[in-house]
């Protein structure tokens, strides 16, 4: 009878576990899994209640007590692992050591997901096995750790049939977008198209930008090189909505968010520049681009702003190295402004003239120049000879201003003490050129990045970007034979060979004693 009752600690324990298991293979079963539990628990009772001495005297011994501090210790390491672990499972911190952070979003991705207000949810359609599959779910952990707005899932397009014909799915690795009532879809991998299709279906309302056309400015509708259907484009992947006015016709200005005006090649009708003046007035954003021997009315124009235009060209002799001509100045310097944060990527403008701030700007005017040339470049005055050469009496030597913005603030006096009402700012950007960003010139180094970056910051949008893809530099080392001969035998003969007999002379020794 003693030998069965000296097993019922084990027989209990069994039964404890054995009930566990139960509980998890036959969940609907608990009934059995209880009966088994409280059997084992009343054997483990038994066992104290028949053992109470015994286990008295065991307490007291030394060995007991060692024993139980390294239980106590064992279950504190424990205890440690499990909050550690509970911790990691709810709060982890992503590191990117890679030199061009191939692995992180841009910066304005991160300020983008950190804005989200509203939950988005991601459905991707990817077959099993695909690559590009794995490089989606890479972007979208990394976009879920810095938004909990952001909930995503993977569907095999073979394995759920239902949900393909629901989604209409046409192509594998299509991803679906979804806020509210709103949706997109991309079907690639990049950093740019996601984030863009995040904005796009968070936004509330799309913001208008109005193209100027009427005096021989650069067509939004135009395929060609010089174009400008790839700007078109990009506006509306940011969630733009894109389109063309007249102001001859006395279009409405109202609803327009930003008025573009691309190279002016006749003179504006004072009907359009009293338009534009109003709408500047009112609070409205302008992006002029103005070309060498473009209209003057646009010059004069920009003159009540502060903005000073030259009648002269930028010749830049860097350019000519960069395997382009004297007339496509570099734009390589850039002063602290918004559009210009963290902007790493030289620009370029193909017969560019200069932009500069007046002497004299108005009070309620704030003129910043945003861009320069590099200083081997020069405002060239008489740009019609047929030999270009610098004069330093009547050209202006380089780093010359390209691209200004202007900030206007209009105010209105109220009540009897005549109080300052500030009404709303206009915002003015004017670059010395329009031919940057036309279909032949747009991915040309930063030319686009700077042109959007420019649109986001006149309607107010400063976290829409156009992110520059992530390259890992190369890790190749280039060795002579001589090296590659040094090296081999180092590390693959001399280096083991001294190893192996330094073994062999200490197993020596030790034999001999």
């Amino acid at each position: 009878m003693r030998k069965v009752i000296d097993t019922f600690n084990y027989i209990g324990i069994g039964l404890i576990i054995l009930s566990l298991f139960a509980l998890k293979i036959w969940p609907y079963k608990k009934i059995y899994a209880l009966i088994l539990g409280i059997l084992g628990l009343a054997l483990l009772i038994c066992y104290l209640i028949f053992n109470i001495s015994q286990l008295k005297e065991t307490l007291k011994r030394k060995s007991f007590i060692y024993s139980g501090n390294m239980i106590v210790i064992i279950i504190l390491v424990l205890g440690i692992l499990v909050i550690l672990n509970y911790l990691s499972s709810h709060h982890h911190w992503r590191f990117d050591l890679t030199e061009g952070k191939i692995h992180s979003l841009s910066d304005q991705t991160v300020k983008v997901l950190k804005n989200l207000k509203k939950e988005v949810q991601i459905k991707a359609f990817f077959r099993e096995g695909s690559f590009q599959k794995s490089k989606m779910e890479d972007l979208l952990k990394i976009y879920a750790y810095h938004s909990k707005k952001i909930k995503y899932e993977f569907i095999d397009p073979d394995k759920n049939p239902g949900l393909v014909k629901r989604y209409d799915i046409l192509q594998d690795g299509t991803t679906v977008f979804e806020c509210g009532d709103k949706d997109t879809r991309i079907t690639s991998t990049s950093e740019e198209d996601i984030t863009n299709a995040i904005i796009k279906i968070t936004r509330e309302k799309k913001k208008v930008i109005a193209f100027l056309e009427g005096h021989g400015e650069k067509s939004i509708e135009d395929d060609s090189e010089y174009g400008y259907s790839r700007v078109k484009n990009e506006l509306q992947k940011l969630g733009y909505e894109v389109k063309k006015i007249v102001l001859a016709l006395k279009e409405n200005l109202k609803d327009i968010s930003l008025l573009v005006i691309p190279g002016v090649r006749k003179d504006l009708l004072p009907q359009e520049i009293e338009a534009i003046e109003d709408f500047i007035r009112k609070g409205g954003r302008v992006f002029f681009m103005v070309d060498p021997e473009d209209s003057q009315t646009v010059v004069s124009l920009l003159k009540k702003y502060g903005i000073k235009l030259e009648k002269d060209i930028v010749v830049d002799t860097v350019s000519r190295l960069l395997g382009g001509d004297y007339f496509m100045p570099v734009v390589s310097q850039y002063e602290s402004h918004t559009i210009t944060e963290k902007f790493r990527y030289a620009t370029f403008f193909p017969l560019a003239r200069s932009v500069d701030k007046l002497d004299s700007v108005p009070d309620n005017v704030t003129v910043s120049i945003i861009a320069k040339t590099s200083p081997n470049s020069w405002a060239e005055k008489n740009f019609r000879q047929k030999q270009i050469t610098f004069n330093p009496k009547e050209d202006r030597q380089g780093p010359i201003p390209v691209a200004v913005v202007a900030e206007i603030k209009e105010k209105s006096g109220t009540g009897e003490k005549e109080k300052e009402k500030v009404k709303k700012e206009g915002r003015i950007a004017v670059f010395g050129d329009s031919d940057f960003v036309t279909n032949n010139y747009y991915n040309l180094s930063g030319n686009g990045n700077l042109f959007l970056n420019t649109v986001n910051w006149l309607t107010e949008e400063a976290d829409l970007i156009s992110i520059q893809p992530k390259t890992s530099s190369p890790r190749t080392i280039h060795l002579t034979p001589q090296q590659g001969r040094m090296i081999f035998f180092t590390s693959v003969i001399i280096i083991p060979a001294f190893v192996l007999l330094l073994g062999i002379s200490i197993w020596i020794r030790r034999r001999k004693k």
